[in-house]
């Protein structure tokens, strides 16, 4: 008997999967990290607390680069990341992809236009709580979270439905700036 491939079973689950959740609420402190990124196919260190310096950060983490839902949130992100510029906000994604793969995902799904993280071992999910329940090991869960420059919670979105995520945090960043 031939038994599913644990991808296909992760696709099964993100399609019936419930809403997503957020450990980190408004107010908490933001746990610092530094990760592999990419950008343009470009690698980099990406360090939370140097990005803040600039001004808010929006942390964003999704389950598997390529997958449908990733990919239209990452072009949906790549679509607004001139609004969020504009905001003086630095937009960053997550997933506990590797590095190779994330450097074909900042070009393909992100366009060049933001980056996004490796999480390694998945130490940034488990910092964050954002790890989906329902599949062993460090994938995550759809969740967005605006991070204020003096390093807290300033918005949470979290939903596995990939809409939704970049108008609340377009309007929280818009909420921050007031």
């Amino acid at each position: 008997m031939r038994r599913p491939s644990i991808a296909l079973l992760a696709a099964a689950a993100l399609v019936s999967a419930p809403a997503a959740h957020a450990a980190l609420s408004v107010g908490a402190p933001a746990p610092d990290f530094t990760a592999d990124a990419a950008v343009g196919g470009q690698a980099f260190s990406f360090h939370l607390a140097e990005a803040l310096k600039k001004g808010p950060v929006v942390l964003y983490f999704y389950p598997k680069a390529f997958t449908s839902g990733c990919t239209v949130e990452a072009h949906q992100f790549a679509e607004a990341t001139e609004k969020f510029k504009a905001l003086n906000t630095t937009v960053i994604g997550m997933s506990n992809d590797d590095i190779g793969t994330l450097k074909k995902f900042s070009v393909e799904a992100c366009r060049n236009k933001f980056a996004v993280a490796a999480d390694a071992g998945g130490k940034v999910i488990k910092d964050y709580d954002v790890a989906l329940k329902f599949i062993p090991g460090t994938m995550a869960d759809r969740v967005s979270y605006l991070i204020a420059p003096d390093g807290r919670i300033a918005a949470v979105h979290a939903s596995m439905n990939p809409d939704g995520h970049i108008d609340a945090m377009l309007k929280a960043v818009q909420q921050l700036k007031k």
